[in-house]
């Protein structure tokens, strides 16, 4: 009768809940669909579906599992993704998603950072949002919530402080001294005691009263926190629908074009990272409905394929370079279905490769582990064919989950994250990358296709894998 530890993960496609024991050991995990409202460049969600979600994902998870067994929860969300909620912590907006692009030129020259980050969306609700919304920024009535600071509120029946990584896309640096808009929460450390769990809470979840509602993280610090990828050096590249490389750095680094930006590490030093546009969703787009083992084995006779992709789903990209103008190209022709699926997982990893040039440009140690996570190392063939590109070994964990990264934190509460990882996560399986770069020429052309488009420098071609 071990102590268990609860993760929530708020995504966009579905909540998920997972309890892990103090060895790591997973128990129990549920997940519950999530929708989403797209028009033009605005992505919205339903807070109230989100608490929904959470009841049935809890009450699922704890099916067969003695509740009092859990010692401490904390919750995981998309970056940026927040609503607007009164002093009683009811929403009265809808969420804006991470990825919703609703904010001008103006906010965005005034806030300095991503058109998607929470600050200029912040700015341009002051400006374009109803009557109620504009006045209740203004005055402070209105309260920002990130998505699991209005989860932890429902829990604890209170309005508890944020997390120092969900705040930092909202102008937390150190301090919100530029954030110019009012109605901002306190800021913790991850881990940090927020409240317990309430009558309300327990009974919408299956959670008993009084157990830790702890200070969460961004779902991408959160897989970081499950790849075990926390000492300096050290490197997580997640792909999913799109691709997030974070990583370790003893000292904070600058990236004037803003690709990469650092959250504080809980247990001191930096979490550098950026995310990429392109991802692994736009194998979907490409070939819906595909035996993707079949296309696998195949694609294994295409080595380099017969053309280059930079695999864009829409216009823009922020990362490893920034530019919103960015589109999709192909440079030469497939000669069938496995050449073109063979080009595109290569496109994908030669945009990871450069990520990691990037980062080296700017200054950061990539010489420590590389952990793959995110759904495409479903396929094995990907994740080999994403060390052979990068050259160098790279390291799948048993459960690569942001829930696990979750539990772990609830476990970890004001101690070392860093050790507590240690003890929790587990590997699966490390890959060798195969002997020979087969891959330097065509990611030399890569990165001159790159170039003439006015994208980045040539000179990239001659870095390092």
């Amino acid at each position: 009768m071990t102590d268990l530890w609860a993760g929530v993960d708020v995504g966009t496609q579905s909540l998920r809940v997972l309890l892990a024991g103090d060895d790591g050991t997973v128990v129990a995990r549920a997940g519950v669909p999530l929708s989403s409202r797209r028009a033009g460049g605005r992505h919205e969600q339903d807070p109230a579906d989100w608490w929904t979600a959470l009841g049935a994902a809890f009450r699922a998870a704890l099916r067969g599992v003695p509740p009092e067994r859990v010692r401490g929860v904390a919750v995981c969300a998309t970056s940026g993704t927040f609503l607007l909620a009164g002093r009683d912590g009811t929403p009265r907006t809808p969420a804006l998603m991470y990825d919703d692009a609703r904010a001008t030129d103006r906010e965005v020259a005034e806030t300095g950072v991503q058109r998607t980050w929470a600050l200029p969306k912040l700015r341009w609700l002051l400006r374009h949002g109803t009557a109620d919304v504009r006045a209740g920024l203004a005055d402070g009535r209105l309260m920002v919530r990130h998505s699991g600071d209005h989860l932890a509120d429902r829990l604890t029946g209170t309005l508890v402080a944020t997390d120092w990584t969900s705040a930092l896309k909202t102008g937390y640096d150190g301090g919100w001294a530029d954030a110019g808009v009012p109605g901002l929460p306190d800021v913790v450390r991850p881990g940090t005691l927020l409240g317990t769990v309430r009558a309300d809470g327990a009974a919408h979840t299956g959670l008993p009263v009084g157990v830790p509602v702890r200070a969460g993280l961004t779902d991408g610090c959160a897989a970081q926190v499950a790849a075990g990828a926390l000492a300096v050096g050290s490197w997580n590249s997640v792909l999913g629908t799109t691709l997030v490389v974070k990583g370790v750095t003893a000292n904070r680094i600058a990236d004037p074009s803003g690709a990469v930006y650092s959250h504080k590490h809980p247990d001191g030093g930096w979490l550098p990272g950026g995310a990429s546009n392109v991802g692994a969703a736009v194998v979907d787009d490409w070939f819906p409905g595909a035996d993707r083992a079949t296309l696998d084995r195949a694609a294994a006779a295409h080595e380099p394929a017969g053309a280059l992709v930079y695999p864009l789903r829409s216009a823009g990209e922020r990362f490893p370079f920034v530019r919103p103008d960015a589109t999709a190209f192909t440079v030469g022709g497939f000669t069938d279905d496995a050449d073109r699926y063979a080009g595109l997982l290569q496109g994908v990893a030669f945009v990871e490769r450069l990520c990691y040039a990037h980062l080296r440009r700017l200054g950061a140690d990539t010489s420590g582990s590389l952990t793959l996570t995110g759904g495409a190392t479903r396929s094995r063939y990907w994740s080999q064919l994403r060390a052979d590109v990068l050259g160098r070994p790279v390291t799948l964990p048993a459960t690569a989950e942001p829930a696990l990264g979750m539990a772990i934190v609830a476990a970890a509460g004001d101690g070392s994250l860093t050790d507590t990882a240690a003890r929790m996560v587990r590997v699966a399986e490390t890959l060798d990358p195969q002997v020979g770069d087969r891959f330097a020429e065509p990611y030399g052309r890569f990165v001159e296709a790159l170039a003439a488009r006015g994208y980045i420098d040539a000179a990239y071609a001659e870095e390092p894998s």
